[in-house]
């Protein structure tokens, strides 16, 4: 039976790596430090405890004592609010909704073509596309040590699983994306991020995880 361990949380992640979604929960677990567990779904051959917790059989899911939450968005911010140090949210309500504004746009904007390009990196349109995303957010990498903020935020949780899985996608950013390569460094040099790698996930981006 798919339970937490005592005095932690179990997040409940697709064992094949490729969900954005699972990753960014995962970021935010160790970005907060806190003692979690991870347990790893084949969503080819779910379990019957997984299928009775999460009547829409996706994932990530959290489980936190008696709450099972399945949607990842309401679980990073649970996450925030649950943590609240260090805070991934901006403290004024004008710049947290931009966060979440930002946040939304990515889930709506790049994260069905990243998905598509995972599934099948021959489609060039999807590339083409989410190359546009990327490249006309440059400034935006380029003006502030995080996304749009000096500090680490959710935003940074949701665009990370991105760019680690660029290489997979098919995706090579060229030298006019050197600040989007800066940025992607910085993230991926935080000790939380490593910690949030997954076996399937280090495979994805071995010649970048030895540098971090």
């Amino acid at each position: 039976m798919i339970m937490p361990k005592k005095s932690s949380i179990t997040c409940l992640s697709d064992i094949s790596g490729n969900s954005l979604n699972d990753h960014r929960a995962r970021m935010v677990l160790a970005e907060k430090a806190v003692s979690f567990e991870v347990e790893y779904i084949d969503l080819d051959n779910p379990s019957e405890d997984f299928l009775n917790i999460n009547p829409y059989h996706t994932l990530p899911v959290l489980i936190d004592r008696d709450l099972v939450l399945n949607q990842s968005n309401i679980i990073i911010e649970y996450l925030d609010e649950r943590f609240p140090h260090p805070p991934l949210l901006p403290v004024y309500p004008v710049s947290r909704a931009k966060t979440r504004l930002m946040i939304y746009r990515i889930e709506q904007d790049w994260y069905p073509l990243a998905e598509r390009l995972i599934e099948n990196a021959d489609d060039d349109e999807a590339r083409k596309e989410l190359e546009g995303h990327l490249m006309k957010m440059i400034p935006a990498f380029k003006e502030m040590p995080f996304f749009l903020n000096q500090e680490f935020t959710l935003v940074d949780c949701t665009i990370a699983p991105i760019l680690w899985r660029l290489p997979i996608m098919g995706i090579e950013l060229d030298e006019k994306a050197e600040a989007i390569k800066e940025y992607a460094k910085r993230i991926f040099a935080r000790a939380s991020f490593r910690e949030s790698l997954s076996d399937a996930e280090i495979e994805m981006n071995e010649d970048e995880y030895g540098h971090i």
